[in-house]
């Protein structure tokens, strides 16, 4: 398919809108920087894939969510045989989220045991913590309200359980 020039230009202004995205979801999923790296450029290919095909009844950034997890999950599951640093994870955040990095310790553990959920339960949470709703996030993983509602308690109280455990 031959694609016009405002039909790319139109795609490029959606990843620059969305970068970050994309590069906080890569990170969530990959600790090196060269999986990163090819994940991130999976991303922009299945986005592109798919940029002809969007629905502009849906959100433009639930379409996002969707592909981006999608990828994330299917290249993790790829690569989970693969050795995961906490520490390398935490390098690249601080770089993507800047030098006004909160450096709390509890969030540093919050994402530490985050790390150790399951690809579907982290893709939750990260919506979770980033505030969107209960229904954008089972819209964006294709999952019931009621499925996504349960899952956020169950998860919650998981975290909550790991907190209790390093309290002893």
């Amino acid at each position: 398919m031959i694609r016009s020039a405002t039909q790319e230009d139109q795609f490029l202004e959606v990843l620059e809108n969305h970068k970050k995205l994309v590069y906080k979801i890569a990170h969530a999923y990959c600790q090196t920087v060269e999986d990163r790296k090819d994940l991130i450029q999976e991303i922009v290919l299945q986005l592109w894939k798919a940029f002809p095909n969007y629905d502009k009844n849906y959100a433009l950034s639930t379409w996002i969510y969707r592909i981006v997890l999608n990828v994330s999950i299917s290249f993790y599951r790829k690569e989970k045989t693969r050795e995961r640093t906490y520490t390398g994870y935490q390098q690249e955040l601080d770089i993507i989220q800047g030098a006004d990095y909160v450096t709390d310790q509890r969030l540093k553990q919050l994402y530490a045991f985050i790390e150790q959920l399951k690809p579907l339960d982290k893709a939750i949470m990260i919506l979770y913590l980033e505030g969107r709703s209960n229904k954008e996030i089972a819209d964006i993983m294709g999952m019931s309200l009621t499925n996504i509602s349960t899952k956020i308690h169950r998860i919650k109280h998981t975290l909550s359980a790991n907190f209790e455990s390093i309290k002893q």
